[in-house]
């Protein structure tokens, strides 16, 4: 049976109150009055001959069942919301009495913490040591400008080491005798002085100051690489085999092969010398 099915016949035997149960309650309502209806009616059986007063205590005895009934329902019904706000008290109290726990944990926490405060008090006085470091920064900012000094220094140093000539068993005795020039700053000490350079900003102003290109020897060449490495200067050695390349080619075989320029700024009278001779330390060519 549906719930709208047993509430009508709870409603037809005289029940009320019946909106607010559900159907197992409603089922075990119509259970009992049914019960009492039958229990009723073998009452009137018993009683002897059938009769208006008979029936009339019938009647009775069923309106009181239900309404005994219709009592239990409704007390039914409101029990689980008055146990509602109980169980939320009884929450509520349990929380409090947790709380009245946890307070003494927490006095003895805070007690915990004021008996450290002094040793945290007395580690205090090692953190003083802060202004040896405070007084040690001037010597380093006064050791900076002479670190800063000895960097040009340092420099001119690593200039001169990678324009040095490179010494080998095919070097020839004029390079010990040459003066040797590390940057554009450096001049010869004295017309007609040869010179040995590797810096590539001097020998380029050297080649500029005359004309010259940079060049190798035609069937000299090594695979896609120049061969001997030469200049193209204007009325003075031209040859049908001098071929120009580019500065890149010429200064990358040059470093590679750690070649040597032997060279002149000016003759022993003060005129322009276009005298130079690249040479490997290994071998006679360059």
């Amino acid at each position: 049976m549906k719930v709208d099915d047993i509430r009508n016949q709870l409603r037809r035997r005289g029940v009320s109150g019946t909106s607010a149960l559900r159907k197992p309650e409603l089922v075990k309502t119509l259970a009992r009055t049914m019960r009492s209806e039958g229990r009723g009616g073998a009452a009137r059986r018993s009683t002897g001959p059938a009769g208006r007063p008979a029936a009339r205590k019938t009647t009775a005895a069923k309106k009181t069942a239900a309404a005994k009934k219709t009592t239990a329902a409704r007390r039914k019904a409101t029990s689980p919301a008055k146990s509602a706000p109980a169980a939320r008290a009884t929450g509520a109290r349990a929380k409090a009495t947790g709380t009245r726990r946890a307070a003494p944990a927490r006095a003895k926490a805070t007690a915990s913490r004021a008996k450290a405060a002094p040793a945290r008090a007395k580690a205090a006085p090692a953190r003083k040591a802060a202004p040896s470091r405070a007084k040690a920064a001037p010597s380093r900012a006064k050791a900076a400008p002479s670190r800063a000094k000895a960097a040009p220094a340092r420099k001119a140093a690593s200039a001169r080491a990678q324009a040095a000539p490179t010494l080998g068993p095919a070097s020839s005795r004029s390079i010990g005798s040459s003066q040797l020039i590390t940057s554009l700053a450096d001049r010869p000490e004295r017309p007609g002085r040869s010179l040995v350079t590797r810096n590539h900003e001097v020998i380029q102003r050297w080649a500029r100051a005359r004309g010259a290109k940079p060049a190798t020897i035609a069937g000299t060449e090594r695979g896609d690489r120049p061969g001997v490495l030469t200049f193209n200067i204007p009325g003075y050695r031209e040859s049908s085999r001098i071929r120009e390349v580019t500065w890149d080619d010429w200064f990358r075989t040059f470093d590679s092969r750690r070649l040597n320029l032997i060279y002149q700024e000016q003759m022993r009278d003060g005129r322009q010398s276009n005298f130079f001779r690249t040479e490997n330390p290994n071998r006679e060519d360059g």
